[in-house]
């Protein structure tokens, strides 16, 4: 069986825009695009996801697959609340990237109380799971692009305690990147956060801590605390604004019983 990574310690999640930018005036040097996996929370023990490969499209270079990738298996529930591990990095002609592939292998699972399950994969592994980001690099500048692996969406459980992966997943990079974030309490009440955008829900699950962060949004959110214990009430804030490379603090959020 493969090495299964486990994501520990701090990793970044305060610079999203590009990190260098080369004072050369050139179009002929690359854009450099660094990779990086992170996630959406899910209501399992683990979500063990086989991550082979990646294929990057772009009008300028076509398909490409980077020179060195870090393969394996990824717990995906290592990589929420504004946590993410490095995949890869590619140097890509100046251009726009239109689609990215990620490519899955056959070694996923989930555990549920305890017990491991497989995960079939109905798609993903022949052709990839299809992402579109459709952003302008330049050249000389490095980049980071996030693909936000939905746990809670990709796991679909099909009855007698079996499960299939039916990957969900969203590219955004710094430049697409505005960040919500906040503190829960009481923790005891097993609180979700969501985050709604006309038809399109992020969610969030604090950690023991209380803390929370959603990462890739940008416009207005109306932002639900719910718990679970239904003796609390939900906390609403509507409007919320979230702009671009900016992080929006909603600060201590004191659910009420």
């Amino acid at each position: 069986m493969k090495n299964i990574f486990k994501i520990i310690g701090v990793v970044s999640i305060s610079i999203l825009l590009g990190l260098t930018s080369c004072k050369k005036d050139t179009t002929s040097e690359p854009a450099q695009v660094n990779f990086r996996l992170t996630d959406g929370p899910g209501q399992y023990d683990n979500v063990y996801v086989d991550i082979q490969n990646i294929k990057i499209h772009s009008n300028t270079g076509g398909w490409q697959t980077p020179p060195n990738f870090n393969s394996g298996v990824y717990d995906l529930l290592e990589l929420n609340n504004g946590l993410d591990t490095f995949l890869c990095s590619i140097d890509l002609p100046a251009g726009k990237i239109s689609q990215i592939r990620l490519m899955l292998g056959d070694n996923n699972s989930v555990v549920v109380d305890g017990t491991t399950h497989s995960l079939n994969t109905p798609s993903g592994k022949e052709s990839g799971v299809k992402l579109n980001l459709h952003e302008e690099f330049t050249a000389g500048v490095s980049y980071t692009v996030w693909l936000d692996f939905d746990a809670g969406k990709s796991v679909v459980e099909t009855g007698n305690m079996s499960y299939n992966l039916k990957p969900v997943i969203r590219a955004f990079s710094g430049l697409t990147d505005g960040k919500l974030k906040g503190v829960v309490q009481p923790m005891s009440t097993d609180p979700v956060v969501y985050a709604v955008q006309g038809t399109d829900t992020l969610s969030a699950i604090p950690n023991s801590n209380g803390y929370f962060m959603m990462c890739g949004l940008g416009g207005a959110y109306d932002v639900h605390v719910v718990p679970n214990d239904t003796s609390y009430q939900t906390a609403t804030f509507n409007g919320v604004q979230v702009n671009y490379g900016q992080i929006n603090d909603l600060g201590s959020i004191q659910l009420q019983q």
